[in-house]
């Protein structure tokens, strides 16, 4: 090796020994997170020297693609460079690094198809999905497009000729807004993305706490705008996630605050060496252009022609600016390890482009402390939070850990507490993996359990069509990883033919194939019914009382906004009856299901009524002279009104 090779730190050498392990029993495409500035372009390179066969190193920017290619020849090693950008369009060597854009035009010289390993930068750019369907995503819906068509022209070429070519995606933010994590399974033993992400592995993930805490990067100290801010509190983003210009105009255009926003930047950035500074529009960054020294501050955007955006970055790297600003250009493949102050003067979508934005300023430098990071839009984003699948139902919600009462693992939904207790979350199936042989074991278990206790089996949603999944392959792991995803699930479908659990918005059953039975088809039918009677409700009332022998009893009563009720009633007196309510009442209507909570009596229920929820309808069926309480709908989207729809 090279005398004066760069020495990985030992995170990057896991990373790589992670990667070679993981290809080494499987050909799934896997990814690496690794925060901004923690030397991606390294372990990029080790990976390509310890490479038997050769290698395509992909970024979406010349500058990522000058980047990597100069962290390789400091091995003492040669590798061509595949862009038209930098002017040289070499395939010829066992390294290739380049610019997806020219690949992709240039695919007749990729044609052999000798290679074995084909490495994305910024993966997060790439909206694949297992099998090759593609999706929208982040930036704009037609960049999007294209880089995807890009990327997957190129998996297509090299896979045409070598079907088991490797793929290894590496990202500082493994995730998309509005569609969550891009892989699949987490090596941790989670599950945390869908289940037809292309990439379907996670390998190794350096958190940016733990590398703050190294002293691998400098910490980010934020401080949230006293006196002036921009309100943006109102504004809603579009189908593609993102804001749209004219709302952003409208908050910031002529708005008293950006002379005090502007001067409170000068001010705290006095003894500082770089500011970069996120507008939230061109006119928005033009104004806050001409608030600045003239003499020290540039601005780039898009439209910027492509030598003046070099020679400008070029005069801030060598300090000759102190001022940066830009409008969602720089938030990737950017490199200035002096800056010390980043300004955020627009909304960020995402806790991912949050993170991109301020790892701008995050690498060390001499004599640099810290990074100062300003926040005049009030963006709610904590930097060491962990990002959530889901999007986030309302503001009160909060990051809560629920553990699964099947498999024990430690899921992270949005939910809410009151004190430590969780009283609420919206997770509808455990993220945890087991290995094969234990999910088959835990089904088994679960259904000789059942058996053994007649009980249970009266009138409960059974989960038994849920575990027999396990045998079915579902959410299986290829090659080396072989687990499958716990079956339990908080909230669920139960479908009417086998019994078994599927997600809430299934249309056809996971277990058995059978299409399962739209809502609106179950109310339509209902209402059609002479015997038959359909509430949308508006309330539910828990009672502790006596039935008509005068046995103690649970009485949940069911009404509408017209003062319409349907009742059904429990005993809680005896084990299994407990027993029982908690699998068919429990199960659906606790707010934190999966949580331990069973009450011991009926007066225990009615006084912890507000842990429950209540159906947004019920249908009922009338037998003898009384109504059978039968259908319950959760999680209705329909064309039906709610009742709560209604009241709004």
């Amino acid at each position: 090796m090279f005398a004066n090779a760069p020495q990985l730190r030992p995170y990057q050498t896991q990373a790589v020994d992670n990667v070679i392990a993981h290809f080494r029993g499987s050909d799934d495409p896997a990814v690496v997170v690794l925060p901004t500035g923690s030397g991606k372009s390294l372990v990029i390179a080790e990976l390509a020297r310890r490479a038997r066969g050769r290698v395509l190193v992909l970024a979406h920017v010349r500058e990522l693609v000058e980047q990597n290619h100069a962290k390789y020849l400091a091995y003492g090693l040669e590798a061509d460079i595949f862009s038209a950008g930098l002017k040289r369009k070499e395939s010829a060597r066992q390294v290739v690094f380049g610019s997806v854009q020219s690949v992709v035009n240039g695919l007749e010289a990729f044609a052999a198809g000798d290679f074995t390993l084909l490495v994305i930068d910024e993966c997060h750019r790439v909206a694949l999905r297992h099998g090759g369907a593609e999706t929208e995503t982040q930036t704009s819906a037609a960049e999007r497009a294209r880089a995807s068509s890009s990327y997957a022209q190129v998996i297509a070429r090299l896979r045409q000729a070598r079907p088991n070519l490797k793929i290894l995606g590496l990202t500082a933010t493994p995730y998309r807004l509005g569609e969550g994590f891009l892989y699949y399974r987490h090596y941790h033993g989670m599950v945390k993305g869908p289940e037809d992400a292309f990439f379907r592995d996670c390998v190794f993930e350096q958190p940016l706490r733990v590398m703050v805490r190294q002293g691998y990067l400098a910490e980010p100290r934020r401080l949230d705008a006293a006196l002036a801010f921009y309100d943006f509190s109102q504004l809603t983003t579009q189908r593609n996630g993102q804001f749209a210009e004219r709302d952003l105009n409208g908050v910031v255009q002529g708005n008293r605050a950006t002379p005090q926003i502007v001067a409170d930047v000068i001010e705290r950035a006095r003894d500082r060496e770089g500011v970069m500074i996120f507008a939230a529009t061109v006119a928005h960054a033009e104004e806050v252009l001409g608030l600045l020294p003239a003499e020290a501050s540039a601005l780039v955007t898009g439209a910027t022609p492509g030598p003046e955006r070099e020679r400008l970055i070029a005069a801030f790297k060598a300090r000759e600016l102190k001022y940066l600003v830009n409008v969602a250009v720089l938030t990737t493949g950017f490199d200035a390890p002096h800056v010390d102050v980043i300004a955020i003067l627009r909304p960020t979508e995402s806790v991912g482009l949050y993170q991109q934005i301020v790892g701008r300023g995050l690498r060390l430098s001499p004599g640099k402390r810290d990074c100062l990071v300003l926040d005049y839009a009030g963006n709610p984003w904590d930097l060491y939070a962990p990002e959530i699948d889901q999007a986030r139902p309302d503001s009160d919600s909060e990051p809560v850990q629920v553990e699964c009462p099947e498999c024990g693992f430690a899921n992270t939904f949005w939910g809410k507490r009151d004190g430590d207790l969780v009283i609420e979350h919206h997770g509808r199936r455990c993220q945890g993996l087991l290995s094969t042989r234990d999910a088959v074991d835990r089904a088994q278990s679960g259904a000789q359990d059942d058996r053994s206790n007649p009980e249970v089996l009266v009138g409960a949603n059974e989960s038994r069509g849920a575990a027999s999944g396990v045998n079915e392959g579902k959410g299986a792991a290829s090659g080396a990883s072989n687990k499958v995803q716990c079956t339990f699930r908080f909230r669920f479908k139960v479908c009417e033919q086998c019994g078994g659990e599927n997600d809430i918005a299934a249309r056809a059953c996971g277990h058995c194939g059978e299409r399962l039975v739209d809502p609106d088809d179950k109310l339509r039918d209902a209402l059609k019914l002479k015997h038959a009677k359909v509430l949308r409700v508006s309330g539910m009332q828990l009672q502790a009382t006596t039935n008509g022998r005068g046995v103690p009893r649970l009485k949940v009563t069911y009404h509408d906004e017209d003062g319409d009720t349907l009742d059904e009633w429990f005993g809680l007196e005896t084990r299994g009856q407990r027993h029982v309510f908690a699998r068919v009442f429990l199960r659906q209507h606790l707010r934190a299901p999966g949580s331990d909570w069973q009450p011991a009596s009926a007066e225990e229920a009615a006084a912890e009524a507000h842990r429950l929820r209540a159906p947004d309808f019920v249908i009922a069926r009338k037998s003898g002279r009384y109504w059978r309480l039968g259908e319950k709908l959760f999680d209705y989207a329909g064309r039906y009104r709610t009742a709560e729809a209604a009241s709004g």
